[in-house]
């Protein structure tokens, strides 16, 4: 017989939520946290207040053996946070999980391949999107927030908001990119977002309230780059370029 879910877990989850808001994390960060939190009160039962070491040697074992390191980091860090932010007390067995140390070098492309790759993308707001990207070297992320406040073209310059690290920084805006951009922008000449939402087509694309959809943009940068035979074709493609290519 499954045992009765702990009365205060809802609260407890609840408050968890707005100690991540709280915390000015990433919106990414705070989803995989929170995420974290759902999956273990769904193992334990909705009881996560006071587990034991035992306890997490067991889920924590069984998590790494079916999930990558990725995935068993955010539900570590998860539960610490809860612990630490939520219950006020130490979470158990602190060094219980230790996540290897792994950097990963990300697959830049030739510019070759990225000329390929521009010309196979047939829908105009993602092809100048990726262009962006590439030119300004830029995470899709940072690419999909630019805003038309964030052009400088006086000092032709670029203003990053939110990158890593919840840091803004100050990009060089070359002459193409800047001639794409203003080109692109007086098709839908939305005052707010450089890349608005394409639901609706071009005709409602000034009034749109959002920006792109980012899992539209990564599954057709997938789709394009299969296309071209490009080999490099993980979620780092095109967007972690090292410097601007024009």
């Amino acid at each position: 017989m499954k045992a009765v879910p702990a009365p205060d877990f809802k609260q407890h989850y609840a408050t968890h939520l707005k100690r991540l808001q709280l915390q000015g994390l990433q919106p990414k960060t705070v989803e995989a946290y929170a995420l974290a939190i759902r999956h273990l009160a769904a193992y334990f039962d909705e009881r996560i207040d006071d587990l034991t070491e035992a306890q997490l040697t067991d889920y924590f074992s069984e998590l790494i053996a079916s999930h990558s390191w990725s995935t068993v980091r955010h539900r570590w860090y998860g539960l610490r946070f809860y612990y630490t932010h939520v219950l006020h007390k130490p979470c158990p067995a602190p060094n219980l999980v230790k996540p290897p140390a792994v950097r990963r070098l990300p697959n830049v492309v030739t510019v070759a391949e990225a000329g390929q790759l521009f010309a196979a993308t047939r829908v105009l707001s993602y092809r100048v999107l990726y262009f962006t990207l590439y030119s300004l070297g830029l995470r899709l992320g940072e690419g999909l927030r630019l805003q038309v406040g964030d052009i400088d073209a006086a000092r032709q310059r670029v203003h990053i908001r939110n990158a890593k690290g919840n840091k803004d920084r100050l990009v060089p805006l070359p002459t193409t990119t800047l001639a794409v951009l203003r080109r692109f922008w007086r098709l839908h000449r939305n005052p707010r977002w450089l890349f608005p939402s394409r639901q609706g087509g071009v005709l409602t694309a000034a009034h749109a309230t959002t920006a792109l959809d980012r899992g539209g943009v990564q599954v057709t940068l997938r789709k394009v780059a299969a296309q071209c035979g490009l080999k490099k074709t993980s979620r780092h493609t095109v967007f972690a370029t090292a410097t601007p290519h024009t």
